[in-house]
């Protein structure tokens, strides 16, 4: 994991000592692997990887048979990614969807990152990138839903049965059944546009995505013995949940703090027509089979409309808004504000998104009307793209604001600063948001805005532009504006400047705001109280064998369900069993013999024979630093 997924993700299982939890973690390049291992808390049992970038090998080869049933399962995915009877939600720059067909959605980017929980142990995965289409609505809408999972969960099973399927995956075999499906009648038009080089950029993209299928972490003694999954995002990192539940019917649980489907549709524009419209059709069919079979916490309002729009079910969703450490924001969130009252300030990353161009016109604007205000940009430019955005933010500001003295004797200064955390001006964040009055958002496209909220933790008034969850965090405690729309941001600000009683009335209001709806506390007791609820309403049912592989009966009893010092092993833990958690429901029999085996399949291992254990194709290493 990465970036903002890996923080709250690390808060949250700190923060849930009363549970054991399993890292199941997809690493999406080697850059990410080459970052380290965080040190992890005593309640992590294990930590299992394996990379979606590479593989060592392309696993065994297929059987005749396994080879038709590998034809029959991709033939009908391929059938599904190319239909034409699904309409398609195309994002605005804004991020607000509006309908618009398959074959116009700009589509994907590949990165991926997760994490698995589980004891009560939940298992958690996180992802940088999902999406996809939407799902047609009514009857139509499940026939596409019913036939995409038929296929998914058909790989799925050979996948298992055989020990992987990527040299299936990357096949000619696979290659040709897109090209059928894309010259079948009825196929999208831009589908059928599709050339050979156009096929093969799919079929490998879908192979990257469909890797998690040849995994052996659905075992009895992996993901098939947690009570719960959690996934940190939808599509390729929710998979292993998804599989874990097919499996043995282990409960989902799919986080999203962010808007992935939306992130796709924008990820690729230079791809071709027939590129982009099979990859928003794969990434959008995998979305609603995550949201048909999880249960979804959406970080904002926001997000959770674009959920409901692919098919969530409303009575599955429950907001949880993002836990943010609020103490490190104390000092100046509670310290009297002095703060230059002339002073803008803006913080995040430097990227086109950002809209610094509008900003700086707006700056200009104010600068009429308030000539002492000055405009300090602090941040550190996004790769390679956000470095050259820079540096024509640069030279525009260079080219509106020329060097200003305020005399023939001195020397010349810029009103527009551009600075990073760490340096002189700004050592660290929370001092870079308190040397302005009033901190300004000018994004046109936001998912959930964390500089706003630590904005808000810092006491300070804002002005932003309506943009994803902006109007949901703010609510009422600062100026919300149109996006691409310098005048309107200049008048705003002009107006908190120009009244500092107002300034500090909504500075205290966002700082009560965010202390109530913000922070790590609020977000930890949130998702302890739906753990709870989804593994009370899921259960995993497990049958304890003995050594003979017989079921034991009353080998788990009733009082191991309730909280208290004799739930605890009373002679010695049993294979594949684990310690209940303080809370009161375990993973496995409270006291059950030494020579015990716990299945979780829902039925004794007898019933359905013996399973034999797929090999693993894709290198995953164990363990729990």
């Amino acid at each position: 994991m990465s970036g903002d997924a890996r923080l709250w993700c690390d808060r949250l299982v700190r923060g849930l000592g009363q549970h054991e939890f399993d890292v199941y973690a997809l690493s999406r390049s080697e850059r990410q692997e080459d970052e380290g291992w965080l040190e992890l808390p005593p309640q992590v049992q294990r930590v299992r990887t394996a990379p979606l970038w590479s593989t060592e090998d392309d696993g065994p080869a297929l059987g005749r048979r396994a080879r038709r049933r590998f034809r029959e399962h991709y033939e009908e995915l391929a059938a599904v990614l190319c239909a034409g009877d699904a309409p398609v939600h195309v994002p605005t720059m804004s991020g607000a969807p509006t309908p618009g067909p398959i074959g116009s959605a700009s589509a994907v980017s590949e990165s991926v990152g997760s994490a698995s929980v589980g004891s009560v142990r939940p298992a958690e995965f996180s992802e940088a990138a999902a999406g996809g289409p939407c799902a047609p609505s009514g009857e139509a809408s499940a026939v596409v839903a019913d036939r995409f999972a038929n296929a998914l969960y058909g790989l799925a099973e050979l996948a298992r049965d055989e020990g992987g399927l990527v040299a299936a995956l990357r096949s000619e075999s696979a290659v040709r059944a897109l090209e059928r499906a894309c010259r079948a009648p009825g196929a999208l038009r831009t589908a059928r546009e599709a050339r050979v080089p156009d096929l093969l950029t799919v079929a490998a993209h879908v192979e990257r995505a469909l890797r998690p299928l040849s995994l052996d972490w659905y075992e009895d003694d992996a993901l098939g013995s947690v009570d719960l999954c959690h996934a940190t995002a939808g599509g390729t990192a929710a998979l292993p949940g998804l599989l874990a539940h097919h499996f043995a019917g282990v409960p989902l649980l799919v986080t999203e703090y962010g808007v992935q489907l939306r992130t796709h549709y924008l990820a690729s524009a230079d791809a071709p027509p027939a590129v982009r419209a099979l990859f928003a059709a794969f990434h959008g069919r995998l979305a609603a089979e995550v949201y048909r079979r999880a249960a979804l916490t959406p970080g904002n309002t926001h997000t959770r409309r674009w959920q409901e729009r692919c098919g969530a079910d409303r009575t599955k969703l429950r907001t949880v808004h993002p836990g943010m450490e609020a103490s490190r924001f104390a000092e100046v969130g509670e310290a009297p504000d002095r703060a230059d009252p002339d002073t803008l300030v803006w913080v995040g990353r430097i990227e086109p998104a950002k809209d610094l161009i509008s900003l700086l016109h707006a700056f200009a604007e104010i600068r009429k009307e308030e000539p002492k205000a000055r405009l300090r940009i602090v941040g550190a430019p996004a790769g390679a793209e956000g470095a050259a955005y820079l540096g024509h933010c640069r030279a525009l500001a260079a080219q509106l604001f020329p060097d200003e003295a305020e005399g023939v004797h001195a020397v010349g200064d810029n009103p527009v600063s551009f600075e990073e955390v760490g340096g002189p001006e700004a050592p660290t964040l929370p001092e870079a948001y308190a040397s302005g009055t009033v901190i300004v958002l000018s994004s046109v496209v936001e998912g959930f805005p964390i500089g706003l909220v630590e904005a808000m933790f810092c006491g300070r008034a804002t002005v932003s532009t309506d943009v994803g969850a902006v109007v949901e965090v703010i609510g009422g405690t600062g100026l919300v504006v149109p996006p691409r729309n310098p005048r309107a941001l200049a008048e705003a600000c002009v107006t908190l400047l120009r009244d500092p009683e107002r300034r500090e009335r909504l500075g205290a209001a966002a700082r009560a705001r965010a202390l109530e709806l913000f922070t790590v506390e609020q977000n930890i007791a949130a998702f302890h109280g739906i753990y709870l609820e989804v593994v009370s309403h899921s259960p995993v049912h497990r049958v304890v064998l003995d050594d003979t592989g017989e079921p034991l009966p009353f080998a788990a009893p009733a009082e191991s369900h309730i909280p208290g010092r004799w739930t605890g092993p009373t002679t010695g833990p049993a294979t594949g069993s684990t310690a209940g958690p303080a809370t009161g429901f375990a993973a496995g029999p409270a006291a059950v013999p030494a020579a015990a085996r716990v299945v979780a399949r829902g039925g004794p291992r007898w019933a359905a024979g013996a399973p034999v254990r797929a090999t693993t194709p894709l290198p995953t290493t164990e363990a729990a630093r």
